[in-house]
């Protein structure tokens, strides 16, 4: 277990040294200079040089890269008797301590610092630290709408396999996964914040003859007169549809009275934009839910899509095991046979897959937290590559690819603590 562990806790060490690696070359290499977007326009050319000094673009490539290490590690080498070394470390404002030293050197214990904004001055991660709350209320929120209705609706669509049921939520989860995250976000910020804000008027017709097909279902359920797939009961709905859209038109058309009438269902009430903490002037800040509602559908679409595709496939491979044709022979009911012998087994797979998911929404929500205006990391990052406040850019590039590999390692921890065979892989 533990060489399983060490060898797990290597293979991420050496991805985040080449994360670090790639992200420091391109924001390097990128033909800016950072000491004229910090001076005046009217700075002399030895004020340009000082803030190349004090940012260490005077110095090599190769000597660049591994201060930028040396930053960046909570094991640091710190020359403690030469301030102007590349490699001096401000103990006191760096909240360092001294492990032991080699020769004029020490090796320091200290937090990763991420340098500077360019437009700020502030740290960087002082910066990353305000707005990462507010990111990570946002995935833990989309995750778990992702994970309820996803385990749901692939437990139904597994139940009701082959029939509409399983088509519709199939084609659904298709489509979730098909479509790009900016696009999900401008599509559900103008349905429920511009179109469906305040009341929307529906053909009544059609939706009240739509509407027949389950309602009968459900007396048939609740009379216990049924226990197929409702398919009939679906074709009466769609028929009841094409009927109703055909009468309204009509009604409309030739203003017959009684058929063109409309519903008005109520708005939703959720604006477009907003942040987590709302301030009003008159009583002062306060935490407003209603913000977090649109860009927390939006962001759990894609994994509540891949939830339902991987419960789905899951439990039918347990559903077609022995132990279950057993259960049903035993006299039990499908419901306790899916609900206790079967979901149980097949959610081991999805909740593995979850838990890799997590980091995945902190990266994602870049397009999502734009869109909505929400103040998190994501925003930041849009923000910093406008401005090519680059530090930025570079500090939350690796604060992802951090959570990206501490998350698979605890996912692979799991997986041998379940599964003993893994650590012999």
């Amino acid at each position: 277990m533990f060489r399983y562990l060490a060898r797990r806790l290597l293979n991420g060490l050496l991805v985040l040294l080449g994360v670090v690696s790639l992200v420091f070359l391109i924001f390097n290499l990128k033909q800016v200079d950072p000491a004229r977007m910090l001076a005046d326009q009217r700075s002399s050319p030895e004020a340009l040089e000082a803030i190349r000094k004090d940012l260490g673009l005077d110095l090599p490539m190769g000597t660049r890269y591994l201060q930028y290490l040396n930053d960046i590690s909570p094991v640091s080498i710190h020359a403690r008797t030469d301030r102007d070394s590349p490699f001096f470390i401000d103990l006191e404002q760096r909240s360092g301590v001294r492990l032991f030293g080699v020769g004029g050197s020490q090796v320091v214990l200290k937090p990763p610092y991420l340098r500077r904004s360019f437009q700020s001055r502030r740290d960087v991660s002082a910066i990353l630290a305000e707005a990462f709350p507010n990111t990570a209320i946002l995935a833990l929120v989309a995750m778990g709408f992702a994970v309820v209705i996803g385990i749901a609706m692939g437990t139904w669509a597994a139940v009701r396999k082959g029939t509409w049921v399983d088509t519709l939520l199939l084609g659904i989860s298709a489509l979730g996964m098909a479509g790009p995250s900016f696009f999900i976000a401008v599509l559900v910020a103008w349905l429920g914040g511009f179109v469906w804000y305040d009341t929307v008027s529906l053909p009544g017709l059609p939706v009240m003859l739509a509407l027949m097909g389950p309602v009968l279902w459900l007396r048939a359920r609740l009379l216990r007169r049924t226990s197929g797939s409702g398919d009939r009961y679906a074709q009466l709905s769609f028929g009841g549809l094409l009927l109703g859209l055909v009468l309204w038109v009509l009604g409309k058309a030739f203003s017959i009275p009684g058929l063109g009438f409309a519903l008005d269902l109520p708005g939703t009430g959720l604006p477009m934009s907003g942040d987590l903490i709302d301030v009003d002037p008159f009583t002062g800040p306060h935490v407003s839910w209603k913000h977090l509602v649109l860009p927390a559908l939006t962001l759990g679409v894609r994994p509540l899509a891949i939830i339902v595709q991987l419960t789905r496939s899951s439990l039918l491979e347990v559903l077609a095991q022995d132990h279950i044709r057993t259960a049903r022979a035993k006299g039990l009911s499908e419901r306790q046979v899916v609900l206790r012998h079967g979901l149980r087994n097949a959610l081991m797979p999805v909740l593995t897959a979850v838990s890799g998911w997590f980091a995945s929404l902190l990266a994602g929500a870049v397009f999502v937290e734009f869109v909505f205006g929400w103040k998190g990391m994501g925003l930041e990052v849009f923000n910093a590559l406008e401005r090519e406040d680059f530090p930025v850019v570079m500090g939350a590039v690796l604060v992802f690819a951090t959570l990206f590999v501490v998350m698979n390692l605890l996912v692979d921890l799991l997986y041998a603590v379940l599964d003993p065979r893994v650590r012999t892989v």
